[in-house]
């Protein structure tokens, strides 16, 4: 099932409903970089399925959603009402080749520029959370919005690293055949 541009809205924005969404993205760094312990390159880089994200993709993929944000809220600042365009996160993955990337670079990556990220919130009037631009498939985000976006885009691949880490769990070491 293909989930309409409101439907994930809905879906993220449930993720954090009724959490500080400043505290849950000041703890998503901290909480991918525990799940990665221990993990070998190939595990980072198992799929449990055709057209599913490997914990790799999925790290490089929060990267790259950390630039587009810090992006966004720069123009919103800049220019109150101004358009943002959507992106293909797919078509990212492929042509950024996110399955050759490394996941301790990502998470350093994002984690640098998460703090910048909440750096400028903090450092912005409160004010200024009423700017908003208007998304191409989404309509009217708020700084706030996005701020709240974001701490639900982090539980959903918080959510997904830790299913993923389940399931190569359940999977166990292959055993050599004698």
């Amino acid at each position: 099932m293909v989930e309409t541009p409101q439907q994930y809205t809905q879906r993220i924005l449930s993720n954090s409903a009724g959490k500080d969404a400043l505290r849950v993205q000041r703890g998503t760094a901290s909480q991918i970089k525990t799940l990665l312990k221990g993990l070998s390159k190939k595990q980072l880089n198992w799929r449990s399925g055709l057209g599913k994200w490997s914990i790799n993709d999925i790290v490089a993929h929060l990267a790259d959603t950390e630039i587009v944000v810090s992006w966004r809220m720069r123009l919103i600042l800049g220019s109150n009402g101004t358009p943002i365009h959507a992106f293909d996160q797919d078509a990212w993955a492929s042509a950024l080749q996110y399955a050759k990337s490394d996941a301790k670079w990502s998470t350093n990556t994002f984690s640098m520029l998460r703090e910048n990220n909440l750096r400028l919130l903090k450092a912005i009037p409160k004010t200024a959370w009423e700017n908003y631009g208007m998304h191409s498939e989404r309509g009217q985000e708020s700084i706030e919005h996005i701020v709240k976006m974001m701490a639900g885009h982090d539980i959903n691949h918080v959510r997904q690293i830790e299913g993923v880490r389940k399931q190569l769990k359940a999977k166990g070491p292959k055993r050599k055949r004698a």
